[in-house]
């Protein structure tokens, strides 16, 4: 072999090394990746399955940071989690069944993850609507689509976007038409 072929072949063979480092390293990071995903995901199913649906305000803070950030399907944002817990817990003032069961869709990247769901309950309590009035329990069930966008932080999420058609929640409730 030639000393020009010999020096082709050892940069050939440089290259295919290097390639597959970088090759590597890509595969770890998607790795890791999925791995950040997957564990955001499981806390996402825990969160609605267990805590929300069972009222365990006291275990929101394994999901959600001190400061976090909600937006809400009606366009208002709030910040902190214990302003979290009380929107929350009004929910389930006017209708205590409320739950979610399932997330037949869940996805994520890095930072990111999204799921949605299905949210049900019945309108069988007076709902406060302030000053002291209420609506009077309809009986009516709801079962709604909704959706969670994610941002996670530190393994907690510090913003979160909830989504759901609060036109169809009303009308399902016999509060519209």
């Amino acid at each position: 072999m030639t000393t020009s072929r010999l020096g082709i072949g050892i940069a050939l063979t440089v290259c295919a090394v290097a390639a597959a480092c970088a090759d590597a390293e890509k595969l770890k990071q998607y790795t890791t990746n999925d791995q950040l995903v997957a564990t955001h995901i499981a806390t996402f199913d825990d969160l609605d399955f267990n805590v929300f649906t069972n009222q365990k305000w006291d275990e929101l803070q394994k999901s959600h940071s001190k400061d976090i950030v909600v937006h809400w399907p009606d366009g208002h944002s709030t910040k902190g989690i214990d302003v979290h817990i009380q929107d929350l817990k009004n929910m389930f003032v006017y209708a205590p069944d409320t739950r979610i069961k399932e997330h037949p869709v869940k996805f994520g990247t890095g930072e990111w993850t999204s799921v949605q769901g299905v949210m049900e309950g019945t309108f069988t309590k007076p709902m406060p609507i302030g000053e002291g009035k209420s609506i009077p329990p309809t009986g009516k069930a709801f079962k709604l689509s909704m959706a969670t966008i994610g941002h996670w932080k530190n393994g907690v999420m510090d913003e979160e976007y909830l989504f759901w058609d609060n036109q169809t929640y009303m009308k399902q409730i016999g509060l519209a038409k």
